[in-house]
């Protein structure tokens, strides 16, 4: 018993250590992250853009998407995630917010807290309960008895309570008592639908080199006898050209699994969570039921919250900053629920005490 303890004690160490490591090197990741996209985008511009055909077009479709990579991942970093103690967000009004259908038909915004999105959606109010690690109060569904800890979840890294917790990416950077830089934050309430954006067209820009850019890596690998007469120099290029295509790969994968979660209306911690409702569910002949599924269409629709009741589509192009469809303390559920089906009392998960 006192070896077991002891082994808890160690694993318990190392853990708590590798978070704090997490936290010291997040801002060299972001730095890296930073300068790997620069460097990537000037060789692209000055070794792939003067061969491409029909500039014309080219062009102005190039700028966009590095333009969006660069949006998307500066708003990724920049907007704190939503913590459970933080006042109701308003919607901006600056030059990069975008204006709301509604607000465009009736010549009035929908500012307030609550669910912006009204029409034909079941909403389900949320109460109130206290976190046992860091004595935040938090979100909690009004009558669900799965709620102590769904859709907010407590950030060891960070020390917080997030709304909509989906994971950490790896740092920080502490700027005031409650503020971080760097996606080397949570990825939460308000900063998920950028980081899904970044990944999208993370993947676009790394694919788009790569295809472009093989006809001229002979060149750079010195085997076609052509000369190298650009100023990036040859092993820069190929270095580029070898991340492009790996960091693409994985992108795809990363954000293939991210959009079908969004579609199956879960984050990635409620993925986990609901896979162990369904083992238990099943167990006694019964069906578990995701009462945040809406359907793929329109739980899309309320992710990146486009649509009749939201924001033009065309904020997925043009990089926007648009809120989410909900202030964290109130949520859409399927017609009929107010809690998940096919999990009794007692049954739900809970964060892991740190204790």
């Amino acid at each position: 018993m006192f070896c077991a303890r002891q082994v808890f004690r160690c694993f318990k160490f190392v853990e708590k250590l590798g978070e704090r490591l997490v936290g010291a090197v997040g801002p060299y990741f972001v730095a890296a992250a930073a300068s790997l996209i620069s460097v990537g985008a000037v060789c692209f511009f000055e070794v792939i853009w003067p061969t491409l055909s029909y500039s014309w077009v080219a062009t102005p479709i190039c700028f966009l998407i590095v333009f969006n990579l660069y949006a998307h991942y500066y708003f990724a970093c920049s907007v704190p995630p939503g913590f459970v103690e933080d006042p109701p967000r308003e919607i901006g009004t600056g030059l990069f917010w975008s204006v709301p259908k509604q607000e465009r038909k009736q010549g009035r915004g929908l500012r307030g807290s609550g669910v912006r999105w009204s029409e034909n959606l079941n909403i389900t109010p949320a109460s109130v309960t206290k976190c046992r690690k860091c004595e935040q109060k938090r979100p909690e569904n009004l009558t669900s008895i799965l709620s102590f800890h769904e859709r907010s979840h407590h950030c060891k890294i960070c020390n917080h309570c997030v709304l909509k917790f989906d994971h950490h990416c790896p740092s920080r950077i502490a700027v005031g008592i409650d503020e971080y830089l760097g996606i080397n934050q949570c990825v939460g309430l308000h900063n998920e639908r950028h980081f899904v954006l970044f990944m999208i067209y993370l993947f676009i820009s790394t694919i788009f080199f790569a295809y472009n850019g093989l006809p001229l890596l002979g060149n750079a690998l010195g085997l076609t006898g052509k000369p190298w007469d650009h100023y990036t120099p040859e092993f820069v290029y190929i270095t580029e050209f070898a991340l492009s295509c790996v960091i693409g790969f994985a992108i795809f994968i990363m954000f293939g699994w991210h959009l079908w979660s969004v579609g199956q209306g879960e984050t990635s911690v409620e993925a986990q969570d609901n896979e162990h409702y369904r083992k238990i569910a099943r167990s006694r002949g019964q069906e578990f039921v995701n009462s945040y599924d809406l359907g793929i269409k329109k739980n899309l629709a309320l992710f990146f919250n486009i649509g009749n009741r939201g924001y033009p589509w065309y904020t997925l192009i043009f990089p926007f900053r648009i809120p989410p469809y909900t202030d964290g303390y109130h949520w859409a559920r399927q017609q009929g629920h107010t809690s998940h089906g096919g999990v009794e009392e007692g049954e739900e998960l809970t964060d892991t005490d740190d204790d």
